[in-house]
């Protein structure tokens, strides 16, 4: 029989809508929280499907996590207080992998892709859901757990509990938490980073609860004052249309894999990181990023190997 837990997002939905309206408000008075009208419309209606299409896909999840719970689990841990301790440790790691995998496979992408395509970041933006996780592969990286023998139920529950607890980071309201905490756990400043189309910060601080998994697995870049995130995508939609939001990712696919020659580019279309192409004719994160790095290299050699303005000149 399976552990029949409540919902903690559930619960949480009136909380997330006073907070949002706390942060307007807080950000109306001080300027530290910046919001537009049609584009937190758009994050709540996405939400909104979101809540839609996971209760449509709910039951199967649950039969196959449990199908491989009850068939494959090499222990039973039971329900003690310390087994939900455990599960949600190991839940936030295995949220870790999904979702850097989100950001380095066009497949996983092609869901996670929403929740990146605001150009604002506030409360709203944490409600900003894909509707399409269940066509990805992602639901396997917890499957691990149900083999090592923690029932899905208290995994499922641990999820939650992660979701909550990224609501908050969603702000530019709050600066910096103390140094023992940011040390540790993900916080708004962390998140910033994340969400940032900045060349430095691409692809960076893939943490759920615990940031020590970023700085474990070489994903941490800290948040830098002298450079301000800008958010959304390196190319933005420009549209406030849910269903182009939704879609569009999976759309590209499709089309890129048509007209690609050969079963293996179609296939690379389909995993391979968001802005792959065979001739390189679009740029991947790692591209920006190497083109970024190379720009700072030029920069800081000029700058070492040019005097000073002012300074005399050697003598030929």
């Amino acid at each position: 029989m399976p552990l029949d837990l409540p919902s903690p997002t559930d619960f949480a939905v009136p909380a997330f809508v006073f907070f949002v309206l706390v942060e307007m408000i807080y950000g109306w008075k001080t300027g530290r929280a910046k919001f537009e009208g049609k584009d937190a419309f758009t994050s709540l209606i996405m939400g909104l499907g979101s809540t839609v299409s996971g209760a449509i896909t709910v039951s199967i999840t649950f039969f196959v996590s449990y199908w491989v719970w009850e068939n494959f689990a090499l222990f039973n841990w039971g329900h003690a207080a310390w087994v939900f301790v455990v599960a949600f440790v190991l839940d936030d790691l295995a949220y870790y992998w999904i979702h850097r995998c989100g950001h380095r496979s066009r497949w996983m992408w092609a869901a996670h892709v929403i929740h990146h395509s605001s150009q604002h970041y506030n409360l709203t933006t944490a409600l900003r859901q894909t509707w399409t996780s269940q066509l990805t592969p992602g639901a396997l990286f917890r499957w691990p757990i149900f083999i090592l023998g923690i029932e899905p139920g208290i995994v499922f529950f641990c999820a939650g509990l992660n979701l909550i607890y990224q609501f908050w980071i969603h702000t530019e309201a709050i600066d910096r938490m103390p140094r023992w905490f940011e040390a540790v756990m993900n916080t708004p400043s962390h998140h910033r980073v994340h969400h940032a189309n900045n060349p430095k910060y691409l692809d960076a601080n893939y943490a759920g609860v615990f940031i020590i998994w970023d700085k474990l697995f070489g994903s941490f870049v800290p948040e830098d004052r002298d450079e301000p995130c800008r958010y959304g995508l390196v190319r933005d939609l420009g549209t406030f249309n849910p269903l182009r939001v939704a879609f569009h990712e999976w759309w590209g696919i499709v089309t890129d894999m048509w007209q690609a020659k050969g079963l293996r580019n179609k296939l690379m279309f389909l995993v391979a990181p968001p802005g792959w192409t065979p001739d390189g004719s679009r740029k991947t994160s790692d591209m920006i990023k190497a083109e970024w790095r190379e720009r700072q290299a030029s920069t800081n050699s000029g700058s070492i190997d040019s005097p000073p303005k002012g300074a005399p000149q050697a003598a030929e």
